[in-house]
């Protein structure tokens, strides 16, 4: 079963996770959750994937590396934050 994040509680989705992680475990244990953009969705582990970083040491720096890593069109139009259009 997938858990549907909006951009904005994607930290907070991410917080039960055992850090340090390294970005291989990152992509198992993110798997399940879909990301919601404003146009649209995708699974997160597919975002990690594309992440160069090797490992994270809390919540904030793995979302901050997703966020790095999101398609143009996740955020919607400019002056939009947040996906949330």
């Amino acid at each position: 079963m997938s858990e549907q994040v909006k951009l904005k509680d994607l930290e907070e989705a991410l917080e039960g996770l055992p850090y340090p992680l390294s970005k291989q475990n990152a992509v198992e244990e993110v798997e399940g959750i879909v990301l919601r953009y404003a146009d649209g969705e995708e699974a997160a582990s597919d975002v990690v994937e594309r992440i160069e970083e090797d490992v994270f040491d809390d919540p904030a720096s793995l979302a901050a590396s997703i966020r790095n890593n999101l398609p143009t069109e996740a955020v919607g139009e400019p002056g939009q934050s947040e996906g949330e259009g």
